[in-house]
């Protein structure tokens, strides 16, 4: 059921050893006074949860659900003001970590947060308990107690408050019942289809703190596919060799970072090989899921998948029928190219707040359109406001925001969630995001400025690596460059200009007008108003780590605004 990597060896777990697990530690939580009572959400007991992705991460959350106890997971990357706050929000009564980083972190607030009991880890430290401790000695009569709680769990009840990472002020708590999550397993399932083969593997490495991959992995425990855990996002190359995995979840920079890795190699080729590499990418870049091409377009295609592309699924495992992509917008041109190499992309969309999934490209003939995120799954019901907001009723949206009845009642009116991403419906029923309401902006003109589509556009650029739009109430619209260091290294080698640092690459003037003249061929593809004017170069990239990222690598506008000031101020001077 799941497969874990421990000591440089990989580790099953049989369906029967997780379910005696998940029990006896379900019993352990009892006698920790911990759930046991279906109450109101203010009542029921809060359990923090920071780890990366492990067997133990999904066990402690079964564990808890079935005795009515609330899981909290955080990102480890949260920081310590967020991390206090959620933990004192919540009133959190006993906190599961991983790794020593993550048991300072919260051991250094622990002092500052009455209602926190212990902390236990899954690695044995000293400090913590280890959490193995909280089964040691339990008794049929404890199990016993377990299925008698169990029964008393109501649909309705709060599984789980999940605190999204607060791209805007202090993070919000959303409330998902177990009905919320469990509609949109049994519909997703469904709608997508996913396979019942037996034997079927997946990899698991987004975080599970993001209830789309926790969504995705009780999909995958419902269809009896296993769940093997990547040991780090650093590890995924190499876990993808040996695991060979049939599916897995993904966000659209990791693919990026695929198809860059493979371009960069593919530029080092020489003479025919090279020829033949850039051939199978014209005509990867030239497919369409809806049109199949001639016959003779279909023929080359075949051949470039036996010549080239087998490379590229030899680097996931050879084994791949479907990877889900979700969390952002996926560049059109890399589910063209991805799915051309007989690598399926599927891309879908929904918030934490609908638990998540609202749409998918399916994988039933006519089920994938490339730039939308596909038909709405059944279950679910979509109407777009006359500004074009997305709105989603239905049996997965949240209860409401935790202790935050005033937000709850701005977002969900009369039953509809307002989802605050505006869309559009292709052919009738594809779902298209063309914006975030949040992050449209005036220019001084009063004409309004969709930054999404510009970054996506200019980001196909294999010298662009990330990208924000500039330009609330100015005359103009401006932008962030993170220019995409090996490729522009290399082009300066080509050029004969000495490479020293970042720092005097991006201020070189040749370096500008190449910047310049790329700017000015992708304008074509927007209005006037839209168009890029100025920009600036930012020599360093940004990261999580860092602060301009979420954890799902979503841009953070408002840090990036503050930190890069100067630089703004520099375009509009």
């Amino acid at each position: 059921m799941f497969t874990g990597k421990q000591n440089g060896k990989w580790e099953p777990l049989s369906t029967e050893v997780v379910a005696e697990t998940v029990n006896k530690l379900s019993a352990g939580l009892l006698k920790l006074g911990v759930g046991g009572k279906t109450m109101e959400v203010e009542q029921q007991d809060k359990i923090a949860l920071i780890s990366k992705n492990r067997p133990e991460w999904l066990m402690l959350d079964m564990a808890c659900q079935q005795i009515g106890a609330i899981l909290c997971p955080i990102y480890p990357t949260t920081n310590i003001n967020e991390l206090e706050f959620i933990f004192n929000d919540a009133t959190v009564k006993h906190a599961f970590v991983s790794g020593h980083d993550i048991f300072e972190k919260v051991q250094s607030i622990h002092s500052r947060v009455p209602s926190l009991e212990r902390i236990f880890s899954f690695d044995q430290q000293e400090g913590a308990g280890f959490w193995q401790e909280i089964f040691e000695g339990i008794s049929a009569d404890d199990l016993a107690r377990v299925e008698t709680i169990k029964a008393t769990i109501r649909a309705t009840d709060c599984a789980t408050i999940i605190y999204t990472s607060g791209t805007t002020g202090t993070p919000k708590g959303v409330m998902l019942s177990h009905r919320n999550i469990v509609s949109n397993v049994i519909n997703g399932k469904e709608s997508f289809p996913f396979s019942d083969a037996p034997q079927a593997k997946s990899l698991s490495f987004l975080p599970l703190n993001h209830i789309f991959e926790r969504m995705a992995s009780y999909i995958f425990i419902y269809s009896g596919i296993s769940i093997y855990f990547a040991q780090s996002m650093e590890s995924i190359a190499e876990d993808l060799k040996e695991v060979r995995p049939n599916v897995f979840c993904t966000v659209p920079r990791l693919l990026e970072k695929v198809y860059e890795k493979i371009m960069s190699k593919g530029a080092t080729l020489t003479g025919i090989k090279k020829k033949l590499f850039y051939w199978a990418v014209d005509l990867g870049n030239r497919y369409d899921s809806l049109k199949p091409g001639g016959p003779g377009y279909r023929i080359q295609l075949a051949l470039a998948n036996k010549l080239i592309f087998n490379k590229w699924r030899d680097a996931l495992g050879n084994n791949v029928e479907y990877i889900i992509t979700g969390g952002a917008a996926c560049q059109v041109r890399l589910l063209r190219i991805f799915n051309a190499a007989q690598i399926p992309v599927y891309e879908g969309y929904g918030p934490t707040e609908n638990s998540p999934v609202i749409s998918v490209n399916c994988r039933y003939k006519g089920g994938m359109k490339f730039g939308t995120v596909g038909p709405v799954i059944q279950g679910q019901e979509v109407k777009l406001e006359a500004d074009g907001e997305i709105c989603v009723k239905g049996p997965s949206v949240m209860m409401g925001y935790y202790k935050r009845p005033d937000l709850t009642a701005e977002a969900i009116i009369d039953g509809w969630l307002h989802t605050g991403d505006i869309g559009v419906f292709e052919d009738g029923k594809y779902l298209k995001i063309t914006d975030r309401k949040k992050e449209l902006f005036k220019t001084s003109g009063g004409k309004y400025v969709a930054p999404q589509p510009i970054e996506n556009k200019m980001k196909e650029s294999p010298f662009v690596e990330q990208m924000m739009i500039v330009g609330a109430e100015e005359k103009f619209v401006g932008a962030l460059i993170v220019p995409s260091m090996p490729n522009l290294q290399e082009w300066m080698r080509q050029k004969n200009i000495p490479f020293t640092t970042a720092q005097d690459a991006v201020h070189h003037p040749k370096v500008l007008q190449l910047y310049k003249d790329l700017i000015q061929s992708f304008n074509t593809f927007f209005n006037h108003v839209e168009q890029v004017k100025k920009f600036e170069l930012i020599p360093e990239e940004w990261t999580i780590e860092t602060g301009e990222l979420t954890p799902t690598l979503k841009l953070k506008r408002k840090v990036i605004m503050e930190k890069f000031k100067p630089a703004i101020e520099r375009i509009y001077q």
